[in-house]
């Protein structure tokens, strides 16, 4: 682990998005601004890249927002695309299962993307939770204890 700033590196990775992508999405930085704390940078990283990819192939818009209380930090992921049924998301974070049931690989992957960043957040000591989004479509919530 090394100490990371959470906060830069969110929204480096929403401005890169939005720039590549052309993708409507923004983040919401808190005030104040989260704390620097120790995580596996890669691995946190690559958990968020999941999650934006995700919103990236099934949604037009995204929101990223972060707090911090009581030694915990949230970031919520938002989105307006279909969600997930709420009977369907604990099998959308077991590894190799696909909710989008065509065999074709340009309409879903591996079915690892969920399954993947799940194992990262709770291998931070964290929770990851599927919901409904205010958007319409899903929301991912990740808490890390700080």
């Amino acid at each position: 682990t090394e100490d990371t700033d959470l906060q830069a590196m969110l929204d480096r990775m929403v401005t890169q998005t939005r720039n590549t992508h052309a993708f409507d999405i923004i983040f919401k930085a808190p005030s104040p601004s989260l704390p620097v704390f120790p995580l596996r940078r890669k691995a946190i990283r690559r958990a968020i890249e999941n999650i934006i990819s995700n919103a990236l192939a099934y949604s037009q818009q995204a929101q990223v927002t972060a707090s911090y209380r009581n030694d915990e930090v949230t970031i919520t992921f938002d989105d307006n695309g279909a969600g997930i049924p709420a009977e369907r998301r604990q099998d959308a974070i077991r590894p190799f299962i696909r909710l989008e049931e065509s065999r074709n690989r340009k309409t879903g992957g591996t079915g690892l993307g969920l399954s993947i960043t799940s194992d990262i957040v709770l291998g931070h000591g964290g929770e990851l939770m599927l919901g409904d989004s205010p958007f319409g479509g899903l929301r991912v919530a990740i808490k890390l204890p700080v």
